[in-house]
């Protein structure tokens, strides 16, 4: 099935360049992380109690000053600014592309990513400290070094048996970045760099949702293009949640009548349960039939929002749950189709300012990057064209 809903507007990202979608890819994934953070895990009901309304910008924590003792198993400072794990690991995989300079694989996380969790020290905004970002971390994303470093897994193999959930997506944005405008490619490539790390519908997310960046980098690109070329990838239950949400999503204009409908078109997709702090016995286990949340929420909101930044990563905020990563996944999304001007000048310094992080700087790395790549495959296709002519005759 093509998704064809129709556009509400007739902007159009054409005249964008490389650069100013790098940036806003990785600037708006950082900004909509740092706004879901406080309120992840809560329901749109709690949510607006909490802070009497929706959420309309940056925002404290939960249990105020109270955090570090709210939570004693996870004392983050969730709120005023502050990013998450989500950015913190699309931050070192920026700083692996880096390093590696071409196409990351499974043996890049071991080789790369892993000595990146686990050998420099660097501020991490809720631990209001220096540490080592294996210290903040979740515990699906801790899997990572255990398998790699202490248990030398196949790399290829090492995700099977971790958690299902969209640890392995929420920082595939540079996996896109540096595929800019060719989806297919940035797919393949994501799902050989998520399989040192998930397996199954977790797996397979991390793979559409690079794609879903690369595809709003293209010229012309719209929040429906987008929506077509995850459902011309994706597989199982990930391409039916996201054809059953975005289905949903394209007969609304406006987050908050679309709430509760994104909700329920993605439920019986979702292992997690209606109660999110208290997931099912059958939660996050290995499936052909189910998906992330996630992904399909964030693509949702995207169509709700025709792509405008503000109200897709707003959207995704107040839909509660793990939004969060919704945010960062939408953000990215928004970003990479509009550039950076379209986010909230406001928002983005307090987040820089708040996580002590120069947010911009991420992005020109990996827009030199992605130029080196797409030098290095018009050098390889160019070989394998001669190669093959001289294989099969003159076309």
């Amino acid at each position: 099935m093509t998704f064809t809903a129709p556009l509400r507007s007739e902007a159009r990202t054409t005249a964008l360049a490389l650069d100013e979608r790098i940036t806003g890819a990785l600037v708006g994934a950082a900004v909509g992380d740092a706004l879901g953070g406080p309120v992840e895990g809560r329901s749109p009901e709690q949510i607006t109690a909490r802070h009497g309304g929706r959420i309309s910008g940056i925002v404290g924590p939960w249990d105020g000053d109270d955090w570090r003792t709210a939570r004693p198993l996870a004392p983050y400072h969730k709120g005023d600014g502050h990013v998450t794990d989500d950015t913190l690991m699309t931050h070192a995989l920026v700083r692996v592309y880096g390093a590696v300079r071409d196409h990351l694989d499974a043996y890049a996380v071991a080789g790369h990513l892993v000595p990146e969790l686990i050998s420099t020290p660097r501020w991490i905004p809720e631990l209001e400290a220096d540490a080592l970002p294996l210290q903040r971390i979740f515990l699906a994303e801790k899997w990572i070094v255990a398998r790699l470093h202490y248990g030398h897994v196949d790399p290829r193999e090492a995700g099977s048996g971790n958690i299902v959930n969209c640890g392995a997506a929420m920082y595939m944005a540079p996996v896109g970045l540096v595929n800019a405008a060719h989806p297919h490619a940035a797919y393949a490539e994501a799902l050989d760099v998520a399989g040192a790390h998930q397996s199954s519908y977790g797996r397979e997310a991390a793979g559409v949702f690079a794609a879903a960046v690369a595809a709003a980098c293209a010229p012309d690109a719209t929040p429906a293009t987008v929506v077509d070329t995850c459902l011309s990838l994706a597989k199982d239950g990930t391409r039916s949640a996201i054809e059953a949400v975005c289905e949903v999503a394209a007969r609304y204009g406006d987050f908050e009548s679309a709430l509760t409908p994104l909700r329920t078109a993605v439920a019986p997709f979702d292992t997690v349960g209606p109660d999110y702090r208290s997931p099912s016995l059958g939660a996050r286990r290995p499936s052909r039939l189910h998906a992330i949340e996630e992904l399909p929420i964030a693509l949702g909101m995207l169509l709700v929002a025709d792509g405008d930044y503000r109200h897709t990563v707003l959207g995704s905020v107040n839909y509660g749950r793990d939004c969060d990563s919704i945010a960062t996944m939408s953000g990215a999304i928004a970003g990479a189709l509009h550039g950076e001007r379209p986010i909230p000048a406001t928002w983005v310094k307090t987040v820089g300012e708040a996580s002590r992080l120069d947010l911009h700087a991420p992005a020109r790395t990996l827009a030199d990057v992605a130029r080196e790549v797409f030098a290095r495959d018009t050098a390889r296709r160019r070989a394998h064209e001669s190669a093959f002519t001289a294989l099969a005759g003159t076309p």
